[in-house]
């Protein structure tokens, strides 16, 4: 069994009103050192396989057809093994 987890981020491009946001709540705290706030998902799951290649290519077609808008946000992943 493998354990994936999933960022999934806005492309630069693209702009980002939620992180904005953030940002000046940042600000109005005081801690005006920060910048460029931007807004993610994060997103963890379990593969029943015994083979990493095939957990690591379910976890990036499911990112690709689900998880992702591929015309505005970017993907990445990383897959280890479940230590019981």
């Amino acid at each position: 069994m493998f354990h994936s987890k999933v960022f999934v981020t806005l492309k630069k491009s693209i702009l980002d009103p939620q992180g904005k946001a953030v940002e000046q709540g940042i600000h109005s705290l005081g801690f005006e050192a920060v910048a460029n706030v931007r807004i993610g998902k994060y997103i963890e799951m379990d593969i029943d396989t015994e083979i990493k290649a095939d957990a690591e290519r379910m976890t990036k077609e499911i990112s690709e057809k689900l998880l992702a808008n591929l015309v505005m946000e970017s993907f990445s992943c990383s897959t280890e093994p479940v230590i019981e």
